[in-house]
């Protein structure tokens, strides 16, 4: 792409930003922040976001019926993890960091590939969706992604970050300038969190 036609591209995503927007965002950003300082308040400020993110999503002007139906996926998730965590006992034991076995790296793609292959159906024959492929792609790959996270296998932060990359332009495309820097932000510490897991692996050896 043209810089100019990009520049001019995000020059008009800003001005078409709206309040409700920067709120997910910025909402989101704080939950990821809370989420990388194991704090309890990733799950309040995550489902503030989320919640917004569903109703902006699958609003006529953008159309991201899959985006929007993972963001609700994270809100039933963010209830049901803030109830686990307020109810964890300290002296329980955390689930270890690990790669994934050949057997997870199995459901991990499955639940991609066949996700993709859903979600790219149901927005086809029965959404209007102008970008039913590159949606599908994004939340099915996201899906896989949390599926290892909540499995603590390093290899999440990789997926997840397949899912940011096509998701970036995505958003550009769409004119969710904030959330599509929200989403370089989560790329971001997606890189921190693979080293910092990698580091803690190792350190069970010692």
């Amino acid at each position: 792409m043209n810089v100019d036609v990009f520049y001019q591209a995000l020059i008009e995503g800003v001005r078409a930003m709206s309040w409700l927007e920067i709120l997910a965002a910025i909402f989101g950003a704080i939950s990821v922040v809370c989420s990388k300082q194991n704090s309890i308040w990733l799950y309040p400020t995550g489902l503030v976001s989320t919640g917004i993110y569903v109703y902006l999503l699958s609003r006529e002007q953008f159309k991201l019926y899959a985006e929007a139906t993972l963001n609700a996926y994270y809100f039933i998730m963010s209830v049901y993890g803030w109830y686990h965590w307020a109810r964890k006992k300290p002296s329980e034991p955390e689930v270890p960091i690990a790669w994934a076995s050949r057997t997870e790296w199995i459901v991990t793609a499955a639940t991609a590939l066949i996700g993709w292959a859903v979600f790219y159906y149901l927005l086809s024959h029965f959404s209007n969706s102008d970008v039913p492929l590159v949606d599908a792609f994004v939340s099915a790959t996201a899906c896989a992604g949390m599926w290892l996270l909540a499995k603590r296998k390093i290899e999440n932060w990789v997926i997840l970050n397949i899912s940011n990359l096509v998701a970036i332009p995505l958003l550009f495309h769409k004119k969710l300038v904030a959330t599509a820097v929200l989403t370089i932000f989560l790329f971001i510490v997606a890189v921190m969190g693979y080293f910092s897991w990698k580091k803690i692996w190792k350190s069970y050896s010692k």
